[in-house]
């Protein structure tokens, strides 16, 4: 098994995930992946610093460090400069585990100085991919051809 899946598959079995980038528009891919946890049973947990709620009515957070009782993890769906806060604020918060999101067909939210920061500070840090690539079978199949490709996270 890989680096990624054995990063991924742990990063997965953790229940209390935040997610940074969720936004108004229902049809964001930040919005996206939170449902579909949600829809898994994990328990979820939006940050946005200029929301106080997800469409749907599920509270939002201004950042990680607000959430009560902290999170086994916290998935970044942003620019890369927001990233690098929102990393900053997981070292406050001591998250763990951090995934920092790629879409294959857009932008990143990758950061090699949000990467290094993870590393300096002891956080597992996934640095690309997409956790759909886990869930459903579109996904697994970009996972697939992106390991055929050799465009997955090490």
């Amino acid at each position: 098994m890989s680096n990624f899946n054995e990063l991924a598959n742990e990063f997965l079995s953790q229940k209390r995930i935040a997610f940074a980038g969720v936004s108004r528009d229902e049809k964001q891919t930040a919005n996206l992946i939170y449902k579909a946890f949600q829809a898994k049973g994990y328990e979820v947990f939006a940050i946005n610093p200029n929301m106080t709620a997800v469409p749907g009515g599920d509270p939002c957070y201004p950042n990680v460090q607000a959430v009560p009782g902290g999170v086994d993890g916290m998935v970044i769906v942003t620019s890369p400069a927001v990233t690098e806060q929102v990393v900053q604020d997981c070292v406050a918060a001591h998250v763990p585990r951090v995934w920092m999101h790629n879409n294959t067909f857009g932008g990143t939210s990758v950061s090699e100085k949000a990467t290094a920061v993870c590393r300096e500070n002891n956080i597992v840090v996934i640095d690309g991919g997409c956790p759909l690539m886990f869930f459903d079978f579109g996904h697994k199949c970009m996972k697939w051809v992106l390991g055929a490709m050799g465009r997955l996270p090490a």
